[in-house]
């Protein structure tokens, strides 16, 4: 996976780590990043996120802009916007990168706005209650405040359409989240009797619709077809499903069996298990869920889901010329649908 998006940030120009930097340099971070440093010492999740921004290579939070930069790319100019090649930077223009780091943006406002702790279920281990209070003030601002900066920096588009997309991801995003959240409490306790569409339908929301929206609105800023723009947006979506049941299938698949990785029973896995072991068998094995996953069939299942959405985004694909940049993001499809 480093490997591939190593490679496709060749492609575009740059690390897409640099995507958010502009923002994350401003005196007004700067000073939330001081802020921040007092709560070193408790378990506020806003550290660890902080903690992901400068270290987390391995896990690529920058995924999202890198994917809207080469999905340009292999788009190219629109013959109906001939304008709009005198523009272009590695064969990318000017308003496609800005819209790269507005999604970025909005992602990194997501996640710091998950940081937010119920202040009701704290321990004493945790750290003080008033650190705490602190941290989720911090959470709340600095989220609201990355969130103010791409929405400025999207009405700088000056595209109704672009931003009507983009707007519509952020209220999916909201809806999304507003689930997780309501389920929180219930992570480790029984989960709703859902079934895998309703699953698709949450994860849509909360991971899919933001990488989706974004690719289709990179083929509008270049003027491209409806057939592209929804071939785009196919792509993004599948892949970005793709890689959520690669997540939610690690701690099954891993080779190594030392003690196994932390789970949701929300997770695809679990979800098809459950589908497929019944009701009341699923409540009779809850406390042994994990073996039983891994000796059931929801975790074949859930491989065979993922390699269906890496195959559809890969067909969206098909509909771009052969590039570099086409063949990048067939690579990164090809990453996330690759099991021991």
């Amino acid at each position: 996976w480093s490997q591939v998006v190593s490679e496709a940030e060749k492609i575009v120009g740059y690390p897409t780590s640099f995507m958010s930097l502009r923002c994350l340099l401003s005196d007004e971070l700067s000073n939330i990043a001081m802020q921040v440093r007092k709560l070193v010492g408790t378990k506020h999740p806003l550290l660890d996120t902080a903690r992901g921004f400068v270290y987390d290579s391995r896990n690529n939070l920058q995924m999202r802009g890198l994917v809207v930069l080469l999905i340009s790319k292999a788009a190219g100019p629109s013959t109906a916007e001939l304008s709009f090649q005198h523009n272009m930077v590695s064969g990318i223009h000017s308003s496609q990168r800005s819209l790269a780091e507005i999604t970025e943006l909005i992602h990194t406002a997501f996640l710091v706005h998950r940081g937010i702790v119920n202040i009701g279920e704290l321990k004493s281990c945790d750290g003080p209650l008033k650190d705490m209070q602190f941290g989720n003030k911090m959470a709340v601002l600095s989220g609201d405040f990355l969130l103010a900066n791409a929405c400025t920096s999207l009405a700088q588009l000056q595209n109704t359409k672009v931003v009507e997309l983009i707007s519509s991801a952020i209220g999916d995003l909201v809806q999304g989240i507003y689930y997780e959240n309501s389920k929180a409490s219930e992570e480790n306790c029984l989960t709703d009797d859902i079934g895998i569409s309703t699953w698709k339908e949450q994860v849509f929301l909360s991971h899919s619709a933001l990488l989706a929206k974004s690719c289709q609105a990179a083929m509008e800023l270049a003027k491209h077809s409806a057939e592209i723009q929804d071939m785009a947006f196919q792509y993004g979506k599948h892949m970005s499903m793709s890689h959520k049941l690669h997540s939610d299938l690690q701690p099954f698949v891993k080779e190594s069996s030392s003690d196994t990785l932390a789970f949701s029973l929300n997770s695809a896995p679990a979800i098809l298990h459950q589908e497929f072991l019944g009701r009341e068998a699923w409540i009779k094995q809850i406390r042994e869920l994990q073996e039983a996953i891994k000796a059931g069939k929801g975790v074949t299942s859930a491989i065979d889901l993922c390699h269906c959405h890496g195959n559809r985004a890969l067909a969206a694909l098909e509909r771009f010329p052969p590039s570099e940049a086409r063949a990048a993001l067939a690579n990164i499809v090809y990453a996330v649908t690759r099991f021991p």
